[in-house]
């Protein structure tokens, strides 16, 4: 390529990999368009802001890595030069700020996504350095890509029509599956298959699950369904030992749906209880309904004379158990073993929930699965298709929420952005 030619890359996708590939390359002075199927821009990164921007986590660098499981290397390698520290600088020089939450994640300090996207638009539009970005939206990519003479062709549908777009190269963040009205459908699965390009099946990520309940059936009792369904159950300690030796403990709060489990807590455990039900058709975890007593105490109180109150009065008198906590209870022993204080006491310590299905990938916050990382070299360029890059959650890589997704997927784009700029240098 000679200096006179322009340099063009064209992204597809419009989230923060893409946006941030985009200010990478605009930086670089290579032209870039932008291309998405939605009508506006980053409207998935403004769902996620809707409870608080979570932008990343305070955490030891070391640690911050680890949440990346077996990708943690790989990860750990996009996030060196992009970590946590790098990320509230960025937010700095877009005239915001940060601040740590008691949690050690990560906020704006206004909380929310909206002004940081504006900031962030209209510093890709208006550079005061670089080449302004230009956006087009409603351009659904139709998975048509041909590269000859160097060049990429692509073809979008779009509200005129099928347009035909060219660039010198091409960087795809089109996400992974969840949300699909956002625009994050997976359809792009097939169609990198098709190039020769290896892909790990999606799955979901931070997802809630189905349980199996007493009759073999999903989902709870009808009395518990429809008593409590969208009722949080705070202050409880999650226990979960795999058929492979894995093992997780943690304290914290989840929501009981009408036929299943969700929240905070269940997404922190939903990778190892999702890999055990593809092993085992099934996965039973353990919960602690007063990780603040010991088994001698429950015991003690369970076991202490009620006279003439019922059982849910004096176990709400002696342990503060809710109709929720007795409602789990009931759905797991029967009548019998609920008047044996023995059998009960060992239950509200250590209460069996089995799972036997996760729920649909497009509830998901995120996905598993996409792009292998072993089908690109190190600035995440397709190894069979030099000056196809790829970025975000369309990579084959999962986290738990807390910070961690939306930094891998700045930390992707930062990385494959400057891996274009480069190419076309070359």
């Amino acid at each position: 390529m000679t200096p006179t030619q322009p340099r063009h890359v064209a992204i597809v996708g419009a989230g923060p990999a893409g946006l941030m590939a985009a200010e990478m390359l605009s930086a670089a002075g290579v032209r870039v368009q932008v291309y998405d199927a939605m009508a506006s821009v980053g409207r998935k990164f403004l769902l996620a802001g809707l409870g608080g921007l979570n932008l990343t986590h305070a955490e030891p660098f070391e640690r911050f890595t680890t949440r990346y499981a077996e990708r943690s290397e790989a990860c750990g390698a996009w996030l060196s030069t992009w970590d946590a520290v790098a990320i509230c600088e960025w937010v700095k020089g877009l005239g915001l700020d940060t601040f740590v939450g008691s949690s050690q994640r990560i906020f704006p300090t206004d909380m929310k996504a909206a002004p940081l996207l504006r900031a962030w638009l209209h510093r890709l539009r208006h550079p005061t350095q670089g080449v302004p970005v230009t956006f087009h939206m409603r351009h659904r990519w139709c998975g048509a890509l041909q590269h000859e003479n160097n060049q990429f062709s692509l073809r979008f549908d779009t509200p005129q029509g099928v347009r035909t777009a060219h660039a010198d190269a091409v960087l795809l963040a089109l996400g992974g599956a969840s949300w699909a009205k956002l625009g994050s459908d997976g359809a792009w699965q097939a169609w990198l298959g098709a190039l020769g390009i290896e892909v790990s099946p999606l799955r979901p990520s931070n997802c809630g699950f189905d349980v199996k309940g007493l009759n073999g059936q999903t989902g709870w009792s009808s009395h518990l369904s429809k008593q409590f369904a969208g009722v949080p159950l705070k202050s409880v300690a999650l226990s979960f030992h795999d058929s492979v030796g894995q093992r997780f403990h943690r304290r914290g709060e989840f929501v009981v749906t009408a036929t299943g489990v969700e929240g905070s807590l269940i997404y922190a455990a939903s990778a190892v209880l999702r890999d055990e039900i593809e092993r085992s058709g099934t996965a039973t975890f353990h919960l602690d309904l007063k990780p603040d007593y010991t088994p001698e105490r429950v015991l003690a109180e369970v076991s202490h004379p009620r006279g003439t109150r019922s059982l849910s009065s004096h176990l709400k008198s002696r342990l503060n158990l809710t109709a929720l906590h007795l409602g789990l209870l009931h759905e797991v022993l029967s009548k019998e073993a609920m008047a044996n204080p023995l059998q009960l006491a060992a239950a509200i310590k250590h209460l069996p929930i089995t799972l036997d299905k996760t729920r649909p990938i497009d509830e998901a916050i995120s996905s598993a699965g996409g792009v292998r990382l072993e089908a690109l070299n190190a600035h995440l360029m397709a190894n069979t298709l030099p000056g196809l890059f790829v970025a975000g959650e369309m990579l084959d890589w999962e986290a738990p929420t807390g910070g961690y997704l939306l930094s891998a997927c700045l930390a992707s784009g930062r990385l494959a952005g400057l891996g274009a700029a480069r190419f076309l240098d070359h």
